[in-house]
């Protein structure tokens, strides 16, 4: 449940107040902590918000040409990533600290260019010959369990939704060549279009590794990769998290799927003593099993070897690398170049060595001044859900009860982790790319075994440190802010505290808020798989979540393509229900310190929503947001604003929002998540 937005800003409490009418540092953005350059006061706030509050930044501001978005949450990893390269070459090239010479060899390793057009395509070699050595489907399904090699599954470890405190193994279906099912199966020309530069990329990767009848095998693979998706669930049944949980012994596997050979491959990959593994979309398992069964063993090779190649080709030589780029960046998002090589090489150490880096990027960016106000803006969200809840009419008291306890133990972690992981068992060469992708997935895959048997550590972050990006886990019940995130515009000391509400709180009370969204509300207060509504309750607020839905299926941000509001739900519940939240919050803070003074001509309630229009500003290249309307669990930035505000009495009122305007609603069409 990760949202793809930065977290958001903090501040708040007297200290902000003081900051901002003090001599303290002026905000980074304008005189109280938004862009006023963005704005264009021209368009009427109650036609269209979003351009209201952006609208000067969406007509002139570009999108950069190695990017498929531009924006705050877009443009903030800039900077993240510019501070971790400066860690890393500041290192030099053999710092004595063995855990600086990991980062430093692992990126060393990818910006050596000219050895990696020397090596050519030899350091394929040995992973190509495992696959071409492959001489039946049992040894086939061996190989496909292994890091590194593609499968139509996957097999991983994670906490049991019916027991987070211990870990469990879990199944289902695996990523195909294309995005989501849809662009395999949808008949209009754009996707027919979309086929065909698939099938000549897989031709293209073959030809560069010399694999000869390239033609006739990329057709053998689209057609597999078809059937495939063909069975595959959609994004918005993926998730249920009920139907999503399906627990099974051998039997049951090897009725599901027996082509898997579960009892042998489970025992191989180090997974034998788990008696139950549970499977997220059986009949999509059940399809790849007949796939291995019916698909000539030469065209599962033929697709395990492009994959391969296709999946690892950015550490090979500058063709295949180009190849890469040219049908998954230029043709499918739509991106112009390749972003340049240090950039791609730090997002490579953010993946592989994420821990890592962030010990060392919080040892520079994290402060206990920020810890301090955030925790203090963590507080007063906690405060302002209590109060939703209590006086929550569609909710009955038996589940008004488990809200509160659910409340009562979320777990807030902020900055950085409290312990590390630990790499020491990864090998990293200086001279294999390749090499070292691999070995990064095996040790990934060994620390995940290391788990078994023993009680969830819920002291693991899912994001980096130096990441612009907040998430909540519903097994946790956690809400989790890395230390990127809070930075201008997200947070700003300076800033007016009606910004930091608006920005960072709202931020703050979306992902509180996924705790109560329509998939996360079926996690109790131990993060347990667990119906705690009852009927009454839970009809009512699906009655509150239908309409939403209803609202975000009407809006098309392409002609012919239709924001999914099934899929979107979940975000966008957190989003009207964490923008309720941090007003609330917000209009407590101004009932301990006074109405605020109008500024500029904007008075508090106007600057709260503002400054939440500004922190969504973003815009998206075609390609990249058809893409993101077809398996994207969030709505596109410009509803992320239009779309919630409009169901805000508070925002009516602020802006004299009356019928006639665009965005009017009226009362009895409004939805109120709390």
């Amino acid at each position: 449940m990760a949202i793809k937005r930065v977290a958001g800003l903090l501040l708040l409490g007297m200290s902000g107040l003081a900051l901002a009418q003090t001599s303290a540092p002026k905000p980074k953005y304008g005189p109280w902590g938004v862009d006023y350059a963005s704005m264009d006061k021209g368009v009427k706030p109650g036609d269209d918000f979003f351009r209201y509050a952006e609208g000067t930044w969406l007509r002139t501001a570009p999108i950069a040409p190695d990017k498929a978005r531009a924006g705050y949450n877009y443009d903030m990893p800039d900077e993240s990533e510019a501070e971790v390269r400066k860690l890393v070459e500041d290192a030099g090239a053999a710092p004595a600290d063995p855990k600086m010479r990991r980062i430093t060899d692992f990126y060393g390793a990818w910006m050596d260019q000219a050895g990696i057009e020397a090596r050519g395509t030899a350091p394929l070699k040995p992973w190509l010959g495992r696959i071409a050595a492959v001489g039946t489907t049992h040894q086939l399904v061996a190989l496909m369990a292994e890091p590194g090699f593609a499968a139509p599954i996957n097999i991983g470890v994670s906490p049991d939704s019916k027991d987070p405190t211990h870990y469990t193994v879990d199944t289902g279906q695996a990523r195909l060549g294309l995005p989501t099912r849809d662009y395999y199966l949808l008949p209009d020309a754009k996707y027919v279009a979309y086929r065909k530069a698939y099938r000549d990329y897989i031709i293209q990767i073959q030809q560069l590794a010399g694999i000869p009848d390239a033609a006739a095998k990329a057709d053998a693979i689209i057609a597999l990769e078809t059937k495939l998706a063909q069975d595959q669930w959609t994004p918005e049944a993926r998730r249920d998290p009920v139907k999503t949980y399906n627990p099974m012994d051998r039997a049951a596997l090897n009725k599901l799927a027996p082509q898997f050979d579960w009892t042998p491959v489970l025992a191989k990959i180090g997974l034998g003593k788990m008696p139950i593994v549970v499977v997220a979309e059986p009949s999509a398992v059940t399809a790849a099993g007949k796939a291995i069964e019916t698909t000539p063993l030469a065209t599962w090779k033929d697709w395990m070897t492009f994959r391969f190649i296709s999946d690892h080709a950015q550490y090979l030589p500058k063709a295949f690398d180009d190849a890469r780029f040219g049908f998954y960046g230029r043709t499918m998002q739509d991106v112009q170049s390749q972003p340049e090589r240090w950039k791609r090489g730090v997002r490579l150490l953010n993946d592989y060595l994420g821990e890592a880096v962030g010990e060392l990027y919080a040892q520079h960016h994290w402060t206990a001044d920020t810890d301090r106000q955030m925790t203090e803006l963590i507080g007063d969200l906690r405060a302002a859900y209590k109060e939703k809840i209590d006086n929550a009419g569609w909710m009955d008291e038996a589940t008004r009860k488990e809200a509160l306890a659910k409340l009562a133990s979320f777990d807030p972690r902020i900055g950085h982790p409290a312990k590390y992981i630990d790499y020491s068992a990864m090998t990293v060469s200086r001279s294999d790319p390749l090499g070292n992708a691999i070995a990064a997935d095996d040790f990934q895959w060994k620390l995940q075994l290391s788990r078994l048997g023993k009680p969830v550590d819920r002291g693991l972050w899912d994001m980096n440190v130096q990441e612009v990006n907040a998430y909540y886990n519903p097994l946790m019940n956690q809400v989790t802010f890395p230390a990127a995130i809070l930075q201008p515009p997200f947070f700003d000391p300076a800033a007016d505290p009606a910004v930091n509400y608006g920005e960072t709180g709202a931020t703050i009370g979306h992902e509180m808020g996924h705790g109560f969204d329509d998939e996360g509300r079926q996690f109790d207060a131990q993060g347990k798989l667990r119906d705690w509504w009852t009927k009454e309750s839970a009809d009512r607020y699906t009655a509150h979540a239908q309409k939403l839905v209803a609202q975000f299926n009407g809006y098309e941000p392409i002609p012919g393509v239709h924001i999914k509001g099934e899929l979107t739900l979940g975000e966008n519940l957190g989003d009207l229900g964490g923008l309720e939240a941090a007003y609330a919050a917000y209009r407590r803070y101004v009932a301990r310190h006074g109405e605020p003074a109008v500024i500029d001509g904007y008075s508090g309630d106007q600057r709260f929503f503002i400054a939440y229009a500004q922190s969504w500003q973003g815009k998206a290249r075609e390609g990249a947001l058809r893409a993101q309307l077809l398996s994207n669990p969030h709505s596109p930035e410009e509803y992320r604003v239009n779309g919630i505000v409009r169901n805000m009495d508070a925002w009516y009122a602020a802006f004299g929002v009356k019928p006639g305007d665009k965005l009017y609603l009226a009362p009895e069409d409004r939805v109120h998540v709390w």
